[in-house]
């Protein structure tokens, strides 16, 4: 396994999605059941798990790829001495069934091609009974998982691969399609490989064609918005927070998660991102999902659901897969999902609240759900809790758990007081002020100058960034100064800041990650609202230069090696990328908006 975690692109349904490396390899491809299963999955360990290669044969002289404008339709051009040929890499929407859609066209001279297909299903742990069909096609059966694959081109069977080799002059065209479905079914038929992506082409334009945002950074902002529609599980309304697992937030590393998921602390940034962009749509779906995935006993909130707001998401080791360059071990499932994390009941409150902030018409249940969850928190709030960063250590009272539970409070106040919602506004607003005055006498450090981690504790914390961005305090407090002064000082890692001391032992794990991305954009956040605005500036550009070639982040970033790490492409990364391009361009941006509810 050779490519770099940036070296990748991500094409999607928006029901299932691929990653595509810069050589043409398809390498991980995620199946449209709730349980996110995998029929290839070499990005985890070698190509003997999987892979699907579509790239020149011989010295290539060089490789360009781009998005189409406005799409999520990827073009891979490769150079070679004999000619020049490009693969267009498309999943067509409304196809039925997930589809993988590659063709190839010849633009200069004769370009040789080579094609290798390994199909590997279950996490790379089963091996397919493989049949070939007729015109140049097979099919892959494995228990629940059938993929069918078709094209023109001959094929060849040996060693339980499928190579084909053949060339490709200007202005010819080649096509292959690789779909899955269920084993049980008819296969889906044939498929116009050039209709259906021109038909993708033009529906992606059209959603592209909303985006209200027309200040700088236009294409990294669009780009972003597009990264998040394809992480969209569109019969549901959820949205993934990677497309991948077991991508380690440090090469080599055991800080290796599964990201398939849709987690509640998403909620409020993720809202902000689409409604203030102009999708209405996409945030009501979200907003929907987000209440039927919380509806039920506030005591049992998950963190994070499947796409459809599963509760049972149990973790398990893969032991058979090497592991991302050797960084074991490889989960699926996220045993944090039934952990107790206090602040996700702020975010969601908060969600709510935006949402009627922003004009979108209340759900009928939407009000009683937001009491049952603050009725909830008053109780909870006296309780330690997990945090933010979903330790595997003890429980403790974390300031910026403390914090949400105030946003819950707070939000839920406002409510009653700005939209004439009933609730025990008097309970609220008793514990909501006690509260406050707790956080401020047992999570701020004088010696310091600074809020820290947990009660008690002389360690700092990035998520401490958002007491001024949800309105705790305001930015020009001498407190929240000396917070972000501090983070300045001893969180930044050559221009971006760390989540917190990993070498503390908070979280019961060895020491070592890169830098986390959203928290450097929440420093650029509070930077803007300190009146700070190039150092925010200087800040975001230098995020946007760690963007692949076709304007992708990651979970992280490692200073040392260079490289994006964690997994990607990672949602909470780009809605920080766009949230924060609004607090820069507009005087009222996010931050602004969000810390005056």
């Amino acid at each position: 396994m050779s490519a770099r975690i940036e070296d990748y692109a991500l094409i999607g349904d928006l029901y299932t999605a691929a990653l595509v490396a810069r050589d043409g390899s398809i390498d991980w491809m995620c199946v449209p059941r709730f349980d996110s299963g995998a029929c290839f999955a070499a990005l985890l360990g070698t190509p003997a798990n999987g892979r699907w290669l579509l790239g020149p044969r011989g010295e290539v002289r060089a490789t360009r790829r781009k998005y189409r404008d406005g799409t999520l339709i990827l073009e891979t051009e490769h150079e070679t001495a004999e000619g020049t040929a490009v693969v267009i890499d498309c999943m067509p929407l409304h196809s039925g069934t997930p589809t993988v859609v590659r063709i190839v066209e010849g633009r200069r001279g004769r370009t040789p091609m080579h094609l290798e297909l390994m199909i590997r299903c279950d996490y790379g742990s089963v091996m397919p009974w493989v049949q070939k069909l007729d015109h140049n096609g097979l099919s892959a059966i494995a228990g629940p998982d059938r993929l069918v694959f078709r094209t023109t081109v001959p094929l060849v069977n040996k060693d339980f691969k499928t190579t084909a080799d053949f060339t490709v002059a200007e202005g010819e065209r080649v096509s292959f399609t690789l779909s899955w479905y269920r084993s049980h079914k008819p296969p889906p038929a044939p498929i116009d490989c050039d209709r259906r992506v021109e038909e993708t082409d033009k529906w992606w334009r059209e959603w592209s064609g909303r985006c209200t945002y027309q200040g700088p950074w236009r294409e990294a902002v669009l780009r972003s918005l597009i990264t998040l529609k394809a992480l969209t599980f569109a019969p549901t309304g959820g949205i993934l927070a990677a497309a991948t697992t077991s991508l380690p937030e440090k090469i080599g590393g055991v800080r290796n998660w599964d990201y398939r998921y849709c987690w509640l602390r998403d909620a409020t940034f993720t809202l902000y991102a689409l409604l203030s962009n102009g999708y209405v749509e996409e945030a009501k779906a979200w907003r929907a999902w987000l209440h039927r995935a919380v509806a039920g006993d506030p005591a049992a909130t998950n963190i994070m659901y499947g796409l459809a707001g599963e509760r049972r998401l149990p973790e398990m080791e893969l032991d058979w897969l090497p592991g991302y360059e050797g960084s074991k071990p490889v989960r699926i499932g996220n045993a944090a999902s039934k952990q107790f994390q206090l602040d996700v009941y702020g975010e969601v409150v908060d969600a709510m609240y935006q949402a009627r902030r922003f004009g979108l018409e209340p759900e009928k249940s939407g009000w009683a759900v937001v009491k049952a969850l603050t009725n909830y928190v008053v109780k909870a709030s006296h309780e330690p809790d997990e945090g933010i960063w979903e330790v595997r250590g003890p429980r403790r009272h974390f300031t910026h758990s403390k914090i949400m539970a105030w946003v819950a409070l707070d939000r839920a106040v406002k409510g009653v007081e700005n939209y004439q919602m009933d609730g025990p506004v008097h309970r609220w607003r008793q514990r909501r002020d006690e509260l406050h005055r707790e956080i401020c006498d047992k999570g701020f450090d004088a010696n310091l100058g600074a809020f820290v981690q947990y009660y008690g504790s002389k360690d700092l914390d990035a998520s401490l960034l958002m007491a001024p961005l949800v309105g705790f305090l305001p930015a020009a407090d001498p407190r929240v100064r000396g917070t972000v002064e501090a983070i300045e000082k001893h969180l930044m890692r050559d221009g971006f800041v760390q989540r917190y001391p990993t070498t503390s032992g908070t979280d019961g794990l060895p020491p070592g990650e890169g830098a986390f991305l959203a928290c450097t954009f929440w420093l650029a956040d509070n930077l803007c609202l300190l009146n700070r605005r190039e150092d925010a500036q200087r800040i975001y550009e230098r995020l946007l230069s760690l963007r692949n070639d076709v304007g992708l982040l990651s979970e992280e970033y490692d200073p040392e090696a260079k490289r994006l790490v964690g997994n990607f492409p990672q949602a909470f990364s780009h809605v920080g990328l766009v949230n924060t391009a609004m607090n820069l361009a507009n005087e009222i941006g996010p931050a602004e908006h969000r810390k005056e509810s």
